[in-house]
């Protein structure tokens, strides 16, 4: 996390965990000192409220994911397979690390980093796909494609964290279905949605 000392950081992931795990109105300061495994007066000392706290969690994760798939994108010009992978990247971490899953599935419709994640490299995607006569939807309903998108996106992971459905299926179900409601053909919508699908890249 950007910028945090050792113990700003234990912090951040503790109150990571018990937002996870509880929400954001169910965590106190001697919650979040337990789970970081230090005293009260440290918590005070390091962050100036639960609500920034929060924000602060929440965009950390939202940078960080970004940036992870934006440079997965680095050798892939494609829009479609872009897409197709983006998708399929974010149901792929949320099976391999839970608590990242439930964090994104509680809040990623209400935060506004969060929503900046899913939406800000999508929508040059779209745009470029549109421009370029691999996708057919109006220009005017990119916000609702974008929707589209992030709420099939949240009930795919939720379908995994529940133990519904593995994430290879609902990741390649998901980039499938989305990629053909935005024109693309069925037999290639399947095809982009179920190549093997990159480790995500790290940042360091």
């Amino acid at each position: 996390m950007e910028s945090l000392n050792p113990t700003q950081r234990r912090i951040h992931q503790a109150a990571f965990r018990l937002f996870a795990e509880r929400g954001t109105s169910q965590v106190n300061i001697l919650d979040l000192a337990q789970e970081a495994g230090v005293a009260r007066g440290t918590v005070y000392s390091n962050i100036d409220s639960m609500e920034s706290l929060f924000e602060a969690v929440a965009g950390h994760l939202a940078r960080e994911m970004h940036e992870r798939v934006n440079k997965s994108f680095n050798s892939l010009s494609d829009p479609a397979q872009r897409l197709a992978n983006g998708i399929r990247f974010f149901i792929r971490r949320a099976h391999e690390d839970s608590q990242w899953g439930a964090f994104i599935h509680k809040f990623a419709m209400s935060n506004s980093s969060l929503r900046e994640m899913f939406s800000s490299q999508a929508t040059v995607d779209l745009l470029s796909g549109l421009s370029s006569g691999r996708y057919r939807f109006a220009q005017a309903q990119l916000l609702s494609v974008l929707t589209l998108i992030s709420s099939s996106v949240l009930g795919s992971i939720f379908l995994v964290l529940e133990g519904h459905k593995t994430w290879r299926e609902s990741g390649s179900d998901t980039a499938e279905l989305v990629l053909r409601a935005l024109g693309v053909p069925p037999e290639e919508a399947r095809a982009l949605a179920t190549t093997e699908l990159p480790a995500l890249p790290s940042l360091d």
